[in-house]
């Protein structure tokens, strides 16, 4: 048998056999190490780099394809060309936007996240993508950071919930999820450079936790390496980060792939677990082709080393091997469905979470819902009510079929009120890496503003940050914690002449709100992708009752957030390093621990309705170790509307030989109730759970003891406690 039909064959029986659902680990390894034993050296390594932009190669003599990526967290992302970020133009390419993560982490509903990362991946799939760059499951940290609306929050228990079943949803259509940015990418400033010094415990007790859980709980097929350093070397090929935890505790086996640019060095990316690097030298721009793909550091310089032997060749089989499994579990699997797009099903998961996804912040003198506004004449203030909010922000920026806007939304449910729309103010157009001033008149714009809110009954003012260059934007973080554009001027003017305001905040990050006390409603929309103005417009009209909840705490001033309280070295950093000086004690924990009072606090929402919390049980009073703690109270909607509550579990270790944080979120549960209606809850945890990271031993410690168990409303707002004791 000659060596070509030989190859035939073998790719033939792959063909036949190969599915993610039927073959087993024995079998796929078996069918690398044939297609291994095929492959020549240059073609190992021209697998370990990229072709274009969002593309590495095949190896077309065997039918191997090429991979191709996209963008994409909350969509996937318009065509670019080949070799630079310039949109190529097609007219079929687009999608359904989706809801940032942030609104999709507030609505602490992980089935609703299945929903999401299987619609987007069948988008995905039908836009012929084989990696999606997503989910981000970074931590919040700060309310600076640009991309914090493309993340989870500022808890490692809630985005470790979140994004197992979003990575689930995603890959069942044979699509691989990519989660980013790992690790310790938590601000946009200096992201490239900045050298973070975390210790252990916070590194594994905060930061990592919801890796951790899409590799091992979600199979996550792929990972995106961060652009940051961390203790002196880059993220992206980092021997602590990739060999040691990753690939070594976490024994993770897909594919770790470069963010663009963040690759520096082809020892440490051959020896320290990247596998496939894009966008080298050239921050992700290609400036001209005096350093094509082939001058990459796992392209020739890799090759070079190999072939001197400097470097194994089992190093490139092992980038190989992670490659190619990816590949039978994508885009070599014969069983992959074939996706969809834009169809009605994906708009509704999309309205459906926004519409869970909305935090009612206040709601003073029931402002909303509004219910009779038949003849009433409602000013509709702020440039965030008609500005598209699916464009800008950087890499998740969308080529949507269509946006409906907050105004639209508005207009088309309250068809019975009169709208006026006025600006206020212009923030001009969007740009990467720029601010560009708007050309319009600014004082034109607010006069015209206060003179439309003082016509009207009720005003909404829908301000809030965009997705422009230092506002919720990758590449810059913010440069200031009030609102942007002169929108705290604006509403005091607006106020004076109308005491009726409801403000609706579209941003990924908290905002001051020095005006907080003066308005009547506040309503938090982030971003919420196609379906916006019609999820805002369910909210306001009662039509869906809001029961999403902060998944992260909205601090009075900026200094009194953990990170900035500890000045520059902290954030945002100093001599392009920093020290995350306040440790484990991030969001709600910082301000428990520290006694400080945040404007709205972690898992803070209200509703239409109310709750009440009674009956606390434990199964038991005491435990053991390796046993699970079923906590049960009952749940009442004492109101007089249908309600979801999101009660939340926190545990309290009081007597530690570590310094602990007054209380964890260990557990939650979305509860929907009818007027009137009562249901026991049972939330179940792992006394595992209760661990803390001891640095020494590297390894997680459970200390026998008593610990306080609470069911909360929000990390504030404590409803039931009990004691229990730990063996």
């Amino acid at each position: 048998m000659n060596k070509s039909f030989s190859v035939v064959l073998a790719l033939f029986f792959l063909a036949q056999l190969v599915s993610a659902q039927s073959m087993s680990n024995q079998e796929m390894e078996k069918k690398i190490d044939e297609i291994l034993n095929q492959l020549t050296l240059r073609e190992k390594v021209d697998l370990c780099h990229a072709q274009s932009k969002f593309s590495t190669a095949g190896v077309a003599r065997l039918g191997i394809p090429e991979i191709w990526m996209s963008d994409g967290p909350h969509g996937v992302r318009g065509e670019i060309n080949w070799n630079d970020w310039g949109y190529a133009g097609w007219t079929n390419d687009s999608i359904t936007a989706f809801p940032a993560l942030t609104a999709l982490a507030a609505s602490f509903n992980p089935e609703l996240s299945y929903e999401y990362g299987f619609a987007l991946g069948e988008e995905a799939r039908y836009r012929e993508k084989d990696i999606l760059l997503g989910p981000g499951v970074n931590i919040y940290r700060t309310p600076y950071n640009g991309r914090n609306f493309e993340y989870m929050g500022e808890d490692p228990y809630l985005a470790s919930i979140m994004v197992v079943p979003y990575i689930k949803g995603v890959q069942k259509n044979g699509v691989a999820a990519c989660v980013k940015h790992y690790a310790l990418n938590n601000q946009e400033h200096d992201r490239h450079v900045i050298d973070v010094k975390a210790d252990d415990r916070t590194l594994h007790e905060i930061y990592l936790p919801a890796f951790k859980a899409a590799v091992q709980q979600g199979g996550v097929w792929s990972l995106m390496g961060a652009y940051n350093q961390y203790n002196g070397q880059f993220a992206t090929h980092n021997k602590v980060l990739m060999n040691d935890i990753l690939k070594g505790d976490w024994n993770f086996d897909g594919v770790v792939v470069s963010d663009w640019g963040s690759t520096h060095s082809t020892m440490e990316a051959a020896l320290n677990g990247l596998d496939i690097e894009m966008g080298t030298f050239t921050n992700g721009l290609t400036f001209s082709m005096n350093f094509p793909y082939h001058d990459y550091n796992l392209a020739n310089p890799f090759y070079e080393k190999i072939k001197s032997g400097e470097i194994p060749e089992s190093v490139v089989n092992d980038k190989a091997r992670r490659i190619l499994r990816l590949m039978l579990r994508t885009n070599m699997n014969p069983n992959r469905p074939l996706g969809r797009m834009n169809n009605q099903e994906h708009s509704d998961v999309a309205r459906k979470v926004a519409t869970e996804g909305i935090v009612l912040l206040k709601n003073e003198n029931n402002f909303f819902p509004l219910k009779e506004t038949k003849g009433l004449t409602i000013a509709v203030i702020g440039e965030n009510a008609t500005k598209p909010m699916t464009i800008g922000g950087g890499s998740s920026e969308l080529k949507a079929k269509y946006e409906i806007s907050p105004l639209a939304g508005i207009q088309n449910r309250f068809a019975d009120a009169t709208i006026l729309h006025a600006m206020g103010y212009s923030s001009g157009p969007s740009a990467y890496g720029r601010v560009i001033e708007s050309p319009l008149n600014q004082d034109s714009l607010f006069q015209n503003a206060v003179e439309t809110a003082a016509k009207a009954d009720i005003v909404l003012f829908v301000g809030g940050l965009n997705k422009n260059f230092q506002q919720d934007c990758e590449g810059g973080d913010r440069i200031s914690y009030d609102l942007p554009f002169n929108q705290n001027k604006l509403l005091k003017a607006v106020l004076e002449v109308n005491s009726s305001v409801g403000v609706v905040l579209v941003s990924g990050n908290a905002v001051a709100m020095p005006w907080l006390k003066d308005v009547n409603a506040v309503m938090q929309a982030w971003y919420l992708g196609s379906e916006a103005g019609n999820a805002i417009a369910d909210v306001i009209s009662g039509d869906v009752n809001p029961s999403g909840k902060l998944p992260f705490s909205f601090p009075i001033n900026i200094n009194d957030n953990a990170a900035h309280s500890f000045g520059e070295e902290s954030y945002p950093g100093v001599n392009k390093t920093q020290e995350y000086k306040e440790g484990i004690l991030v969001g709600y924990r910082w301000f428990d621990t520290k006694k400080i009072k945040p404007q709205f606090s972690f898992g803070f929402g209200l509703s239409y309705t109310t709750f009440a919390y009674s009956n606390m049980q434990t199964d038991k009073k005491a435990y053991g170790k390796d046993d699970e703690v079923k906590v049960s109270f009952t749940l009442t909607n004492t109101g007089n509307v249908a309600g979801a509550e999101i009660a939340q579990l926190y545990v309290s270790d009081p007597k530690s030989s570590v310094m602990r944080p007054v209380k964890e979120l260990k557990g939650f549960d979305k509860v929907m109730l009818q007027p009137g209606e009562s249901k026991e809850v049972s939330i179940t945890v792992p006394v595992s759970s209760f661990a803390y990271y001891a640095v020494d031993s590297k390894s997680w410690v459970v200390e026998p003891g008593d610990f306080i168990l609470q069911v909360n409303s929000s990390a504030t707002d404590n409803q039931l406690k009990k004691k229990i004791k730990v063996n």
